[in-house]
């Protein structure tokens, strides 16, 4: 089970309601084993959801035809287009001993926050060079995606 704790003076108190529940039916004396980390920081999290969404919404794929029909526009997809093409990616072997790229995992348990960090300001890079252009500045999507968040 995965808990979320905060640290007071006096020690641990719990984060969330699960938490809060599963916290409540320890025994006073009772043992646990547990694996600290650091969580990232949730609200910069929100902001780059919030980057991806505007960008999301303002790309226009143009029309594409390929054999298998006319491909949809698809988030999952935009997203891990722009995490690869910021550079954080792996490449795996497939079966066929071709190699395919896969986005690196945002996950708070696969990136820390200052490898996030850097995501977020290279996917800025990408998003300025291939669904922005000259139309927007670095300091107006972080206008954009800061009021934005006002609204959330």
């Amino acid at each position: 089970m995965n808990v979320n704790l905060t640290k007071i003076s006096s020690g641990f108190i719990p984060t969330d309601p699960s938490t809060r529940d599963w916290w409540e039916e320890l025994k006073d004396g009772q043992v646990v084993h547990a694996d600290f980390k650091k969580v990232r920081n949730y609200s910069f999290l929100k902001k780059y959801f919030a980057l991806l969404n505007t960008a999301y919404n303002y790309w226009e794929p143009g029309e594409v035809n390929s054999k298998y029909g006319v491909p949809e526009k698809n988030f999952d997809r935009f997203r891990a287009d722009l995490t690869i093409l910021a550079g954080f990616y792996e490449n795996t072997v497939r079966l066929d001993g071709t190699v395919r790229i896969e986005p690196k995992s945002i996950s708070f348990a696969k990136m820390d926050e200052e490898e996030f960090e850097r995501l977020y300001n290279k996917t800025i890079d990408v998003l300025l060079k291939y669904v922005y252009g000259k139309e927007m500045s670095r300091d107006d999507i972080d206008k954009l995606v800061n009021e934005i968040l006002e609204f959330v």
